[in-house]
């Protein structure tokens, strides 16, 4: 089986992708850094290099590499589902996962990143705020086409593996 991670960012993917993974005795992908080290740099410096748009069309290649892979559990990107046909993908290709968190947890968690984040980088916690709010509601029709959810409040790498088709495990 493959698992996509889809959510918005701070909500945990990565965290507990591992720790599905993990669980499974899967392998995990965090796209990201498979990114950074196909790139040979950082996000934050493929966004400053390349625009946000060429940053997502080099996120687009990295997703459909993964296509082919097994028993693995891939963390995306907060915006990987939002742009091209990358959710409808994601979904033919696995199983994806929704871990859904409201703006207010996801604040909560990316205070303390904001300098690793390129599109938060400079915001005031009010800003943080207001810029999560506004991007987690433009996103949501997007994360919610995912085939499974699970609440990122309490999360543990169970409560996922429960919100997942249980026949494909």
């Amino acid at each position: 089986m493959l698992i996509y991670l889809v959510g918005y960012m701070g909500c945990g993917k990565t965290t507990y992708g591992r720790q599905l993974a993990k669980e499974l005795q899967y392998s995990f992908v965090d796209l990201d850094k498979k990114i950074e080290n196909e790139q040979g740099c950082t996000i934050s410096q493929l966004f400053e290099a390349q625009g946000e748009d060429g940053f997502r069309r080099i996120e687009r290649e990295a997703m459909m590499s993964t296509f082919k892979m097994i028993d693995t559990v891939v963390a995306t990107g907060g915006g990987t589902p939002c742009f091209f046909d990358n959710m409808e993908q994601l979904n033919q290709h696995g199983t994806t996962l929704y871990i859904e968190m409201d703006a207010k947890g996801l604040a909560f968690n990316l205070r303390h990143s904001l300098g690793k984040r390129p599109l938060l980088a400079g915001k005031s916690p009010e800003e943080l705020a207001e810029y999560i709010n506004e991007t987690l509601q433009k996103r949501l029709p997007f994360y919610t086409q995912a085939k499974c959810k699970v609440n990122g409040i309490g999360i543990t790498p169970q409560k996922m593996i429960d919100s997942l088709p249980q026949e494909e495990l």
